[in-house]
């Protein structure tokens, strides 16, 4: 086998973008001092590219390697409605057809509603106040004793940034995994879910889903059919599933 000198064989695997000839420079070229021309530019690159080692190995702490290296994902799908809970086809069609209506006025005013000033009296919690938003959103008399008060946010208007809107989301979605669904949370979840803009965040989409199974879990404790909170209850997974192409998550119609 013939020799193949070391500068031959790293150009046949990293050609050069741009074949450089030999500079020829005067005797008293110094590569330590700032280049003054184009040709000790390109001869100072070329010196500093052969100081480089061919094989650069990484210096790499295994006990680090072994923290939080195994990430449990939930890909499991919506408890099946009892027998006489699941709603029908054209209920879920009418349904996701009245949420799009919904949306397309939330953005058609988004701008006029983000300019307006809010009320003397009202006070938005900072993004990151956990318990400040579920106060904010459910009332004192739904949340647990001795909650934070809410932050007061510096914002003058309505402000309907994604991050703050998934940040909510995540938190009512919290509260709701341990208690019981209401009224009040039933509103605000709608009024999120239609601020949300399509295509969702990866956030989102784990958030939506999240809530779409505690629905379906819930549901299979409510005793009566007749119960306010199943319609509720299907709506969020409908809106879901059909809205949001969860398809997985959908019921099957009755």
């Amino acid at each position: 086998m013939a020799w193949i000198p070391a500068e031959s064989a790293v150009e046949e695997l990293m050609p050069r973008l741009l074949p450089v000839e030999p500079c020829d420079l005067t005797e008293g070229f110094d590569p330590s001092v700032p280049p003054r021309t184009p040709q000790e530019y390109l001869r100072r690159v070329q010196i500093e590219a052969a100081q480089c080692p061919d094989v650069v190995v990484a210096q790499i702490d295994p006990k680090k390697l072994k923290r939080k290296q195994s990430v449990n994902i939930s890909l499991s799908g919506c408890q099946p409605a009892p027998e006489g809970y699941s709603p029908t086809l054209k209920w879920q069609q009418q349904q996701v057809a009245q949420f799009s209506a919904v949306r397309q006025n939330v953005n058609k005013h988004r701008s006029h509603w983000k300019s307006q000033q809010l009320d003397s009296n009202v006070t938005m919690p900072k993004s990151e106040d956990e318990e400040g938003w579920k106060k904010f959103c459910l009332g004192e008399r739904l949340c647990a004793e001795g909650a934070i008060g809410p932050t007061i946010s510096e914002s003058p208007g309505i402000d309907y940034i994604q991050a703050t809107v998934t940040s909510v989301l995540e938190y009512l979605g919290n509260w709701f995994g341990e208690r019981d669904f209401t009224p009040e949370l039933g509103r605000w979840l709608y009024a999120l879910l239609a601020c949300l803009e399509k295509p969702l965040l990866p956030e989102a989409h784990s958030l939506i889903r999240q809530l779409a199974r505690r629905c379906s879990a819930v549901r299979l404790l409510v005793d009566n059919k007749d119960d306010e909170r199943v319609p509720a209850l299907n709506l969020f997974i409908c809106l879901v599933s059909r809205y949001f192409d969860q398809r997985d998550l959908a019921d099957e119609p009755s």
